[in-house]
Formats: structure tokens, sequence, C-alpha cells
């Protein structure tokens, strides 16, 4: 087992993504499904994503990570947590999604989610975790109520893509809520 592995699931590696893995990111950002919902925009090319990939992993307040499938140890998406802020115990989620198409809609986004949300109130020991989503993206709003994120409203033109500005919903979750949803879960 790779010692860069943070997290373990079921079916799931997580771990910090490395410099190699900048070929993923720039292969599955170009993929319509991908980028449909952030705000990633058209163009973006492998200097780039190496360049933000770098400054990224000496910001003490980032971290990214790959979604590794288990079963045949191979890259099938990515997260990027971003303001880590240790005075207010709190992080934003920035980017979670599925690279790999043959994964898509077999329940691997939500399981990186928990092991991600697990180690976030666990490990990382915040008591608030933000994401936001382009309010028209209905599946990812039912994934994140699903883990018991709630809704704080419409952040006008609050990211850019292609030029224009788009309107993000924002969720957040507490770790009192995180736990009990889990608890919930086992208990069903």
């Amino acid at each position: 087992m790779d010692s860069n592995i943070i997290l373990e699931s079921s079916n799931l590696f997580i771990r910090t993504s490395v410099f190699a893995d900048c070929f993923y990111f720039t292969e599955w950002e170009d993929k319509e499904y991908v980028k449909q919902f952030f705000t990633i925009s058209d163009g973006r090319d492998y200097e780039e994503i190496v360049t933000e990939f770098i400054h990224r992993k000496v910001d003490d307040t980032k971290l990214q990570f790959t979604i590794v499938y288990k079963a045949t140890n191979i890259p099938i998406g990515r997260i990027y947590i971003s303001r880590i802020d240790k005075e207010y115990d709190s992080l934003d989620i920035t980017r979670i999604y599925i690279g790999e198409e043959e994964f898509l809609g077999k329940g691997y986004g939500r399981e990186a989610l928990i092991a991600v949300l697990n180690y976030c109130f666990e490990e990382l020991k915040v008591e608030r975790v933000t994401l936001d989503f382009f309010e028209e993206n209905i599946r990812a709003r039912n994934l994140y109520e699903s883990v018991s994120f709630k809704s704080e409203g419409v952040m006008r033109n609050a990211g850019k893509k292609n030029g224009r500005y788009v309107n993000l919903h924002l969720m957040s979750i507490l770790k009192e809520d995180y736990f009990k949803s889990i608890m919930r879960h086992i208990h069903i």
C-alpha cells in the first residue's frame, strides 16, 4: 500500500495528490461532464494545471487528494480542499468529482465525500465544512443533502466561468450534524 494513502473506504483509497496526477486532472477537467458544473473555464491546459497544483501544494490552507479505485489502483477522481482556517476550525471542499466516466453513478462520489468528511471532522478537528455548487446541479444538491449538508443560500456572481459570472449555492455541515447523520444511517 502506498504510504501517501490518507483515507480508505470500502472501494476507494484517497491519497495526497502527487505531481504525476496532474496528467489525470488535465484529462478529466477537459471532459464536459466534469467541467459542466465547476468554475473550470474552457482552454485550461497541462501547464496551467501543473502551476496551480504546485502553488496549492505549498499553501497550508489547501489540501489536494486523488481518489483511487482500490480494485485496480487506478485514479478515478479528485478532491480539493481550501480555506482551511485553524482559528475558526473550518474549511471548504472546493472541488470533488469522479473523472472516469465508467465510475459515474455507482456511489463512489458519495463514498469519497463521506471519507473526506470523516477525515475533516475526526483528524483535522474542524467544526464546519462548506461547499458550493452551480444552482442547476440537482444531482450535487441531492448528494450533499443526503449526508446532512444544510443550505445557506445563493451567492450571487460568486464564481466565474469562461468570462461570465455564475451564481453558486452555498451549503455547510457542522460536526454535530454529521455525526448524528452517520449514527442514523448505522441504525437503519
